[in-house]
Parts: C-alpha cells; structure tokens; sequence
C-alpha cells in the first residue's frame, strides 16, 4: 500500500517544513505584501519600511518590483541574500514539524473569508512555455526575459518565501473546505492583523494523518483522468493552474533545472529541497477570492497618440464620460464586445470595441498597446491592481490610464484548457491589499 507521501508525490505535492518567525516575533512586521505590488508606488515601500524599522521581516528578504530599475540592484540581492543568513543563524527563523498550514484571510473588501492551503509542489510537474500539457501550467504567458534577476537572488538564497497561489477547480469543495471546517481543533501557528489595513489572517499546522490522507483522496478525485476528460475533453490533466506568481514559479523552474544539471552525477539530487516550490493552493470557487482585472497605465505618453493607435484598430467607438460613469458600464455584461473606460488628466470616457477578433478584452487591448509602445520609445506601461491606483496614476500630467472588464471565473479552467494561456496580466485575484503576504519561508538549500 502507497503511504500517504507516495500519494501526494504522485499529485506532485510535497508536504513541506515551513519556517516561521521565532516565538516572540512581531508578526505585523514580519508579514509584508507580495513583491510585485504597488510596483509604480515607491511610497507604499517607503511607508512598509518606516514601519517595519528595525524588526526582523519578510520585507528584508524579497525584492519589491518598484525598484527594479534603481542601480543598486546587485547589492540588494547581496543584502536579501545575507539577511536570510542572518536570520537563520541568529535563530530568529524556527523550522516547524513537516506539515500544510491551512489560512484563513479576511481582507475589507470581500464578505467571506479566503480559504487556502500551503503545500509544497514539484516542479518536475509543472513546464512553462506554449502548448504545455504539465499538470502544473501557468494560466499566462511568462515572460523569459523577467526571470533573470528573480534567479540572481534564488540562487544564493537559503529560503524561498511564495506569493504564488495555485488554482484547483473544485466545485464539491472536496479539498480546502473540510479542513476549514475544523479549523479550531488544528494547532494554531499564528493569528494577527497585517499593515497598512490589508485584513487579518491566521494560520493552523495540518500534519494529523487522517487529514492529509483526506486531502490526498480528494486531490486524487480531481486528478481521475477519465472524469477530467470527460468535463473537458482532454487527457491531459491540469490539477494547479497558476493564478498568481507566475514568474516566481517559473523562476523556482528554471533555477531548478541548473541545480540538477549540475549535479547530475549525485545520485540524490532529485532529493534536493530546490525541486519543489511552496505555494497556496485555492479553490476557484472559494467565495472569498475574487477575480479582477489588471488595468495598464501608460506613462510619458502622446495621449491623443494613444487614442489614435485605439481609434485605428477598427470597431471603436469613443464615448466621452465620467470616468465612475466608464467603469460601471465596463462592468456590465456586454456581450459580442469589448469594453473598457480610459481616463487622464484632462479626459475620461468609454471605449468600445463592437467586433473584437481576439477572445478576451485583454487580448484586444494588448495588442494595440504592444504596437503602440514599439512605435513610441519614450512611453513605458506598468500593470496596476485596483480601481483607485490606476485613477491616481492616470491622472497625472502624462499618463494614460485604461481600466478593464471583470474575468468569469466559471469559465476559467476550460478557457485555459482548450486556448492556453492567456494574454499576460489578463486577470488579478483580489486588489492589491488582498494579495498574498510573506509569512511562510522553506529552505531550498541542503
């Protein structure tokens, strides 16, 4: 009979040894927000790191987007790399008995709770690139080019720290929901409120064996081929799709692959703890995780330039209105089209788009700002989540703002089944305060 860590591993799960803050630690402060946030608001970082001051922090360990740009980016790997040393040899990092950590995440914006599960996953599971059939797959395009200085750092790096959530599709809510229930008999690892107003979060250890088998038995039921295949119509089961964390899965990927090149001789390296990734696994359907839109923000831009390019594709119709006014009906149901509401700092209205040739608006869009921006050298884009960031933003003298429809969650999964990935930064699971904080870390080293 297989134990219950052969039937995970046949899932491409790994129970993992996840590290947390020694006892004592001001959880408020170690808990920081994903890396990629707020990556066009050096103020938001700013304000992080006046309020963590000195406390040990996941802020010391990541490398927060907005300043991916700056000239010293060597020496903050350098010092990412040696506060993860630090910590661990002061001791201020405690490793835990191998376990998941079942989460619970209240944020302002949403009524019900975020139910996840941390688990460490294979990555010989998982493949990025286009046509993949892996068990693992992104739900994106990744970007190759974006993987280099997310490398530089996990390669001298002792830890990992994820944002990346994995999405299962579990209509009987068979997975996360059964422990959930039981919430209160698991013992509790932490329970506090995170910075800057993002919610509460608190963390139970799952290592009872009846619970792990319970997860195993229902991860095997979503994985049954012949079921999968007749929901979709494919052989090729896809158990995790990638919602967020896209690069930083793909990088644990890549920089996975040089570590078992180069140790092809050890007859152990598939042991190497470098193999898996840690993750939080969601349901699509749990009722607290909502689906969003990543809006763009064109920066040093020729807004009538803008306009112009939009107004060119063809099917495009201008409606000049109040920005508030442009999001509402962006929202609506609009079947046969493709809407999205613009603003700046001097206009503001709707774009309609009456017979769009791509599947999704986002597709739509990034075609024509692809083109655009190679046309226009001295104009830049960044991805923005929520509403208020991209209006701030956009209206500054200079930028450009385009704000997108919401995502069917329902038709998620078979989306990315029979199309493939989506066009990239198509979808955002949550505002920016309710994305995933660091608080679990896992060693990747020997």
């Amino acid at each position: 009979m297989s134990t219950i860590q052969e039937r995970l591993a046949g899932l491409g799960v790994a129970v993992p040894e996840v590290c947390l803050p020694a006892s004592g630690a001001d959880y408020r402060k170690w808990a920081v927000v994903a890396c990629d946030q707020y990556s066009s608001e050096h103020q938001y970082w700013e304000d992080v790191a006046g309020e963590v001051g000195d406390a040990p922090s996941t802020l010391n360990m990541i490398f927060p987007e907005c300043y991916l740009e700056d000239d010293d980016k060597a020496e903050r790997v350098k010092r990412i790399q040696a506060a993860m040393q630090r910590y661990l040899a002061d001791k201020l990092i405690a490793q835990q008995k191998p376990g998941f950590v079942l989460l619970e995440r209240t944020t302002p914006f949403e009524k019900h709770p975020r139910k996840g599960l941390i688990m460490a996953v294979d990555l010989e599971a998982y493949q990025y690139g286009k046509g993949v059939t892996s068990r693992i797959r992104p739900t994106e395009g990744t970007i190759v080019e974006r993987l280099p200085p997310r490398m530089e750092i996990r390669r001298g790096a002792p830890l990992e720290l994820p944002h990346i959530m994995l999405l299962i599709d579990d209509p009987a809510r068979s997975v996360i929901e059964p422990l959930y229930a039981k919430l209160a008999s698991f013992p509790q690892l932490y329970d506090f409120e995170l910075m800057k107003g993002a919610g509460h979060v608190r963390g139970a250890h799952i290592a009872d064996q009846a619970a792990l088998e319970g997860v195993a038995a229902a991860l095997e039921k979503l994985a049954d081929q012949t079921a999968y295949q007749a929901k979709y119509g494919s052989p090729d089961v896809l158990l995790f799709a990638v919602g967020d964390g896209n690069h930083s899965l793909a990088t644990a990927k890549a920089t996975w692959e040089e570590i078992k090149l180069a140790g092809k001789a050890q007859a152990d390296i598939m042991q190497h703890p470098a193999r898996y990734a840690l993750v939080e696994l969601v349901n699509i359907y749990d009722d607290g995780l909502p689906f969003h839109p990543i809006h763009r923000v064109l920066f040093k831009a020729d807004t009538q330039a803008v306009m112009a390019d939009l107004k060119a594709a063809g099917n495009c119709v201008f409606e000049p209105m109040s920005f508030a006014a442009a999001v509402a009906k962006t929202d609506q149901t609009a079947p046969g089209e493709h809407r999205f509401a613009y603003v700046s700092d001097k206009e503001a209205g709707l774009i309609r788009f009456t017979a769009p040739k791509a599947k999704l608006a986002a597709g739509t869009i990034q075609e024509i700002l692809d083109a655009h921006l190679k046309r226009h050298a001295g104009t830049v884009i960044d991805y923005i989540h929520g509403t208020d960031s991209l209006e701030t933003l956009a209206k500054k003298s200079g930028n450009f703002g385009l704000y997108l429809p919401p995502i069917d969650k329902g038709s998620f999964f078979a989306t990315v089944i029979k199309d493939g990935v989506m066009p990239r930064k198509t979808f955002s699971m949550g505002e920016a305060p309710e994305k995933r904080f660091y608080i679990e870390a896992r060693r990747i080293t020997r």
